[in-house]
């Protein structure tokens, strides 16, 4: 797959005469289009609703483009749900999906009348002690442990993850949670991440169909939800081919009408729970050739690093780069792309083969609409970069300011100290 900035250099070139670099910049339109035809490959499901994961870009003007389409979101922390209900969110629009989980965080989404989906089995007592009942509506997230293939390949470790109840304990919970109150039933489960196949949705939907018929049966309970979480990926690499979500929409409802329609299991609905699907693409981070160093290797330093993407140094992931003018020049130069930080690891790109670089140029990294910014950190005292917006009609909107000094240094309690640099 060809990978073209959804940006050029002309428009970047404006941008930066009022928004220095590095910052982050996301595709209205893109986003769009994209939520729109998700909304379109689910709506053969009447219950279908997409629960964003705000984890993956925490910014109120994303939520509510992505509210525009009948979105929900999926929250991991008490500032998720805060951003959430800030925006206009409420009720069973809110999943709150965590794990290790404070006890007031579970208070904070009850009363926001979030649905609760529980990570672990012990979690139904302090859910219980905290609120001081079970929730009518209620989710249990679920582990089947092993490796998860599809066909002869492994796509991912479940056993090795934290996350989830065996299916002892779901079955156990399901009792135990009805027992107590409960009358509507969610399942969750994530078992692979960043999945670029069509075959990962309907395989992991036809698995929690057929455990849905069996705690219907041995529970009697109403399931009313299957929430399919993540793991729909994205082409990072130009070489992939990116998932069509209308063959993966098509896969799930066959799925259904084979395993839960028989089972008297229509009115059942699905959820989904993507970040990367709906934002990575959307999202680059543009930075500017600031020096060039001539060693054992050819570097070009920019002025953006880890801090800004912390996917590469921290996974050694992949991000195309292109250079603003540039993107139809011969790649004949090999370079490690390189930020400033006192970390070896902190490298957009190594041995990539780029057109020649000069100082000012300007990068583009592609898809860093969803883990991008929201990683983040403030390692050597740097600071994190702008937001901004490409609007549908072209103009550009900052939707969170870079942060300054004054942000670093507020929370010191001998602040004072600092003072010349917080003005």
């Amino acid at each position: 797959m060809e990978k073209k900035p959804f940006v050029t250099k002309a428009q970047l070139e404006e941008i930066v005469k009022t928004y220095p670099t590095p910052f982050h910049l996301y595709d209205e339109k893109g986003i769009r289009e994209n939520a729109k035809r998700l909304k379109e490959a689910f709506a053969w499901n009447k219950g279908y609703k997409e629960y964003f994961a705000v984890k993956a870009t925490p910014n109120p003007y994303i939520l509510q483009i992505l509210k525009d389409y009948g979105c929900g979101t999926d929250c991991s922390s008490a500032t998720e749900l805060m951003m959430s209900d800030a925006v206009g969110f409420s009720g069973h629009d809110i999943m709150f999906s965590s794990n290790d989980t404070p006890l007031e965080e579970f208070k904070m989404a009850d009363e926001l009348g979030a649905i609760i989906n529980l990570d672990d089995f012990t979690h139904i007592e302090c859910v219980e002690k905290t609120l001081g009942y079970i929730p009518k509506t209620i989710s249990c997230r679920f582990n089947p442990g092993g490796l998860f293939k599809i066909s002869n390949d492994i796509m991912d470790n479940p056993g090795d993850s934290k996350y989830g109840m065996t299916t002892e304990q779901i079955f156990e919970a399901y009792k135990i949670l009805k027992s107590k109150g409960a009358e509507h039933f969610g399942i969750h489960a994530f078992l692979a991440s960043n999945t670029v196949t069509n075959e990962y949705y309907p395989l992991l939907a036809k698995i929690l169909f057929e455990l849905a018929v069996k705690l219907k049966e041995e529970t009697g309970a109403h399931i009313a939800f299957i929430n399919l979480s993540g793991g729909i990926g994205i082409p990072y690499r130009p070489d992939q081919t990116p998932n069509d979500i209308m063959v993966i929409g098509e896969g799930v409802r066959k799925a259904y009408e084979e395993v839960l329609v028989p089972a008297g299991m229509d009115d059942v609905a699905i959820y989904t729970e993507l970040g990367r699907f709906m934002l990575a693409p959307y999202g680059c981070l543009v930075t500017k050739a600031i020096h060039e160093k001539h060693t054992y290797k050819e570097y070009i330093g920019v002025d953006a690093c880890a801090v800004n993407l912390m996917r590469p140094a921290m996974y050694g992931a992949y991000h195309h780069i292109t250079v603003a003018g540039k993107e139809d020049a011969p790649c004949d130069h090999k370079y490690d792309v390189v930020g400033s930080l006192c970390e070896n690891n902190d490298k957009f790109a190594i041995d990539r083969m780029l057109p020649e670089i000069e100082k000012g140029d300007l990068l583009v990294i592609y898809d860093t609409g969803a883990h991008g910014f929201s990683m983040g950190y403030n390692y050597n005292g740097k600071l994190k970069s702008a937001e901004l917006l490409l609007k549908e009609d072209g103009s550009v909107q900052m939707i969170r300011r870079a942060e300054t000094a004054k942000d670093y240094f507020i929370t010191l309690d001998c602040c004072e100290m600092m003072e010349k640099y917080m003005r």
